[in-house]
């Protein structure tokens, strides 16, 4: 436990400073003196960035998607619906999304120190502290989709809307706890470089969602209803899929089961995770206060 402590220490001060630039010759490439020199070196860094950078750009774009297409069925069912879907998509979930989104980017900076540090271990008690504090977290956010109503009203909206909206976001509850575990699992992975195995069941669960939702909708006419358990479904196939892919083995020792070291040391974990939420709630918010 003491080494454990020590060793978080140790990459939550280096993740406060910044990095030292790597200054070998052996790492670096040399020096380039004619514009076919660089046009070769160009083509080689762009084909390393676009492996990485493509997968995780597609999965961002089709999980983006879910909502998305979540919204253009309910303009089906009437106004009010599409009017509460993108409410709740964009101030409620989106909301709970930055604050999410930012706390599990806390697990990027320690899985990607001690996995160039050798410490393939820790990368699991990480991801598990991560669950356990977002799960945390999400228990809190539950109460503004229980409460978006009253608030919504309070704010100004229409009552018909923010009624709308109350139930729908009621009905999407489950997916704040999919967030609290898919966003720490993401980072697990990206630190691993398994981008193409994320990029893989993001693909899948668009095609799966666009087909149900279309289904409950125009097929068995569930109303907002479906649109919930659909969405909710779709994110939880992500999770659930991206689990199985870690507990199978796939990332050695990386992961090597549920620790109870998981719960020593949550203070340091906290205060890397509410910064990192804070700086990122403020970029993925920016969109709704400036609609305001």
């Amino acid at each position: 436990m003491e080494e454990d402590k020590i060793l978080t220490e140790t990459l939550l001060s280096a993740a406060e400073e910044p990095p030292a630039l790597p200054f070998s010759s052996v790492e670096d490439i040399p020096p380039i003196t004619t514009v076919g020199g660089f046009v070769k070196e160009f083509n080689v860094e762009v084909k390393k960035l676009w492996y990485l950078a493509g997968p995780a750009i597609f999965m961002s774009i089709t999980q983006y998607s879910l909502g998305a297409a979540t919204q253009v069925f309910a303009g089906h069912i009437s106004t009010i619906a599409l009017a509460a879907v993108s409410v709740e998509n964009s101030v409620i979930a989106g909301f709970s999304f930055g604050v999410m989104l930012g706390m599990g980017s806390a697990l990027e900076t320690l899985c990607g120190q001690a996995f160039g540090a050798g410490k393939l271990s820790m990368l699991g008690v990480y991801l598990q502290r991560s669950w356990v504090i977002l799960n945390v977290t999400a228990v809190i956010l539950s109460l503004l989709y229980i409460f978006a109503a009253p608030i919504l009203a309070f704010i100004g909206q229409t009552p018909a809307i923010s009624s709308a909206t109350g139930i729908f976001s009621i009905y999407m509850i489950p997916q704040i706890f999919a967030y609290a575990v898919n966003y720490p699992t993401a980072k697990f992975l990206q630190s691993q470089s398994k981008i193409m195995v994320m990029a893989a069941i993001s693909a899948v669960a668009l095609v799966l969602h666009v087909l149900l939702t279309w289904f409950v909708i125009e097929g068995l006419q569930w109303g907002t209803a479906g649109l919930a358990v659909v969405l909710n479904a779709s994110w939880w196939f992500i999770v659930v899929a991206q689990l199985v892919y870690i507990f199978s083995g796939t990332c050695g020792e990386a992961w090597s089961g549920f620790s109870w070291e998981a719960f020593h040391n949550l203070w340091s974990f906290v205060r890397l995770s509410l910064a990192s939420a804070v700086m990122l709630w403020l970029v993925t918010t920016t969109p709704i206060r400036l609609y305001r």
